[in-house]
């Protein structure tokens, strides 16, 4: 049976609260970038000059560069670099677990992971991409950063752990960035890294994690629970399971990393009281090579 309109409405608005303020955080965030057009390194209209090379029974005297040619014998013709709109897959993980924050002055991590995720979007379309959230096609334009926010804000956490980017929505030709902590069972995402390279695909794993899980600051009697409640542990004596967490962690890191470069993808974490800038700027720089 479909709701009552004013059910549907009250869904809606609740749904769309935190619009407003996500996509002016994202917005700020995106303008501190220099978006840049992208190039494909290969002769085309564009406007950055890529290469000389000698002129060829198809080139007319108006593509020859003159000045260039006239230091020797030769005529040459100055190619510039082909600039066409790419296309970039975003996922923010919805597992359980990403609702955690350690403390009422942070965010948590899934609020964070969205900010990063439209702002790098508005950036990216901002030069001229196509973007979109995976399982979505990727479109360009204000509209489209318009509607990543909203299906970003309308998206109910997962009753479960665990969460998994859609591989059968890579396509060849995509630059694919994953957001999660990454803390659930690694098959899922090894097995998509690898379905990723297959299709030659690249990208960036983002771990989101809350200063608590990066430095396990309990101590005494705790019990812990994942997200959904599914899995606990209580302990009276916490601080005696900090290092073998710790360890756990950066095998947990390490496996993820060698598997992304086994793939051409790149690794990178984030603290989430850490400023989202740098996180940002990290991406943008390893998105442009």
């Amino acid at each position: 049976m479909r709701p009552a309109p004013d059910q549907l409405r009250a869904e809606a608005e609740g749904a769309s609260a935190g619009l407003p303020a996500l996509m002016l955080s994202a917005e700020r965030l995106a303008a501190a970038l220099v978006a840049g057009a992208h190039g494909q390194r290969r002769a085309g209209l564009g406007e950055d000059f890529w290469q000389y090379r000698p002129a060829t029974a198809g080139d007319t005297a108006r593509s020859i560069d003159w000045r260039r040619s006239a230091r020797t014998d030769a005529q040459y013709v100055r190619d510039r670099e082909a600039q066409v709109a790419q296309s970039a897959v975003i996922w923010v993980s919805a597992a359980a677990g990403m609702e955690y924050s350690g403390g009422a002055d942070r965010p948590a991590k899934r609020d964070r992971a969205d900010l990063l995720a439209l702002s790098l979007a508005m950036a990216l379309l901002a030069a001229g991409e196509r973007v979109a959230l995976a399982g979505q096609p990727p479109r360009p334009g204000r509209v489209q950063a318009e509607r990543m926010a909203q299906a970003l804000v309308a998206r109910a956490p997962l009753p479960g752990d665990e969460d998994a980017p859609p591989a059968e929505a890579l396509r060849p030709g995509q630059r694919i960035v994953l957001f999660d902590d990454f803390l659930g069972d690694p098959q899922p995402v090894l097995d998509y890294l690898a379905r990723a390279a297959g299709l030659g695909v690249q990208g960036v794993l983002m771990q989101v994690l809350d200063p608590d899980e990066e430095g396990f600051p309990w101590r005494g009697a705790v019990l812990f629970r994942s997200g959904s409640g599914a899995l606990r542990h209580d302990t009276r004596d916490a601080a005696g399971l900090r290092m073998a967490y710790l360890a756990r962690l950066a095998e947990r890191r390490e496996a993820l990393s060698r598997a992304g470069r086994s793939a051409g993808w790149h690794f990178g974490t984030h603290d989430t009281t850490a400023p989202p800038s740098q996180a940002l700027l990290w991406l943008w720089s390893v998105l442009e090579g």
